[in-house]
């Protein structure tokens, strides 16, 4: 695959976990990662998946808007490193919020099919 050719296939794996997440819909989500899958942020450091799906099912956090430009996409056997810009909004603990951050995804590709094992999140300096 050429690069842009691999940047497309990564946007639409990535389309697809965006959908999910703007779901709240834990089994959606769980479809596009791994049992061990965490979050990295700046705020609250390494997230469980457990922890993460605890603050969905509360109602906590929600998001209405999730889009991801994939600037960066290498592959090292299994394992992909996926990285762009991505902006959502939603809602966290009753009040409006929006996102303009930095995102490495790191995919596993399991039964043929990639997942992803871990998101990192650094907001985007203003």
């Amino acid at each position: 695959m050429t690069e842009q050719q691999l940047k497309n296939y990564f946007h639409e794996i990535e389309d697809n976990f965006n959908k999910a997440v703007i779901t709240n819909d834990i089994n959606e989500i769980k479809k596009c990662i791994t049992s061990d899958w965490v979050l990295v942020d700046s705020q609250g450091g390494i997230i469980p998946q457990e922890r993460f799906f605890s603050v969905l099912e509360q109602g906590l956090l929600s998001h209405s808007t999730m889009t991801k430009e994939i600037l960066r996409v290498k592959i090292y056997g299994d394992i992909a490193l996926v990285t762009g810009r991505g902006q959502n909004t939603g809602t966290w603990q009753g009040q409006s919020m929006e996102a303009d951050e930095w995102i490495t995804d790191v995919y596993k590709k399991e039964n043929e099919k990639w997942l992803c094992v871990l998101t990192h999140l650094t907001p985007v300096k203003k």
